[in-house]
């Protein structure tokens, strides 16, 4: 049976951390080259060498995502060198920080998952965009946490983040999808495996000192699944949708919280 993702180019960008590193191999046993991006070449080394080890093929570049030319160059240099860019998505740390209520919160908090969400996002699917819409095809991907619902208090920044970056995505796809390229989000929120890494770059998370086994204890019950959405469902959701299985999806996001946000 062919992969779904058999002779796709992927770039990950955060493919170092907890959601990245899971994508990250869930594309490459689908069949896909994989280009590993984000800011720490060790974590990402660490990666390629587990999708290696899969018999997978990885490519590693330090890139930082808010960096417009940086970001440009890269995406370029992976589509001169594997022939085609067929898939982007930006799974890079914004820097939310939550559990505080707004009346207290600082701006600088508040502003900082909103401001550097709808920066790399922006950065790293324009650099895509460019580059998708010259070869007539290409998939972008871009996640949120359903905080854009607000149903949810103690979120801080991050339900305006997510807004912002998933009507950024309906824009996007509105203009580049006459020229093939499709633009779809994903909701997913509290990862059971993302808690509990030593090096984990969400604060909060990591501030929190839950592990997988807590956060599943404690969202499982307010899933409608009855429990918290798996980091294989959320990669293999996305693997479909960047196939070309999914060809007449776009312009949406599709709900991977195992029922945790409804809607």
């Amino acid at each position: 049976m062919t992969r779904l993702l058999e002779g796709k180019n992927a770039i990950i960008y955060g493919a170092g951390g907890g959601i990245g590193r899971g994508v990250a191999r869930t594309f490459a046993r689908e069949g896909a080259r994989v280009f590993l991006a984000g800011r720490t070449r060790a974590r990402l080394q660490a990666v390629s060498r587990t999708i290696a080890e899969d018999g997978g093929q990885a490519d590693v570049a330090v890139v930082n995502t808010v960096e417009e030319e940086e970001v440009l160059a890269h995406a370029r240099e992976v589509a001169d060198l594997a022939g085609s860019l067929d898939i982007s998505w930006n799974l890079t740390s914004r820097g939310d920080v939550q559990g505080i209520p707004l009346i207290d919160m600082t701006l600088a908090d508040f502003l900082q998952p909103i401001c550097i969400g709808a920066t790399t996002n922006f950065i790293t699917a324009r650099a895509a965009a460019r580059i998708m819409v010259d070869q007539g095809s290409g998939v972008i991907l871009a996640i949120t946490s359903g905080s854009s619902a607000g149903t949810n208090p103690m979120m801080g920044g991050t339900g305006p983040a997510d807004a912002a970056t998933e009507v950024f995505l309906r824009y996007l796809a509105k203009e580049i999808g006459p020229r093939g390229v499709r633009v779809v989000g994903l909701w997913t929120a509290g990862v059971p495996e993302t808690f509990g890494l030593p090096d984990d770059t969400n604060e909060t998370r990591r501030g929190s000192g839950v592990g997988a086994a807590e956060i599943d204890a404690m969202l499982g019950p307010m899933a409608m699944l009855g429990h918290a959405p798996r980091l294989d469902q959320v990669a293999d959701a996305a693997a479909f949708l960047a196939s070309d299985r999914a060809g007449g999806i776009t312009g949406t996001r599709v709900n991977v919280t195992c029922g945790l946000v409804p809607g």
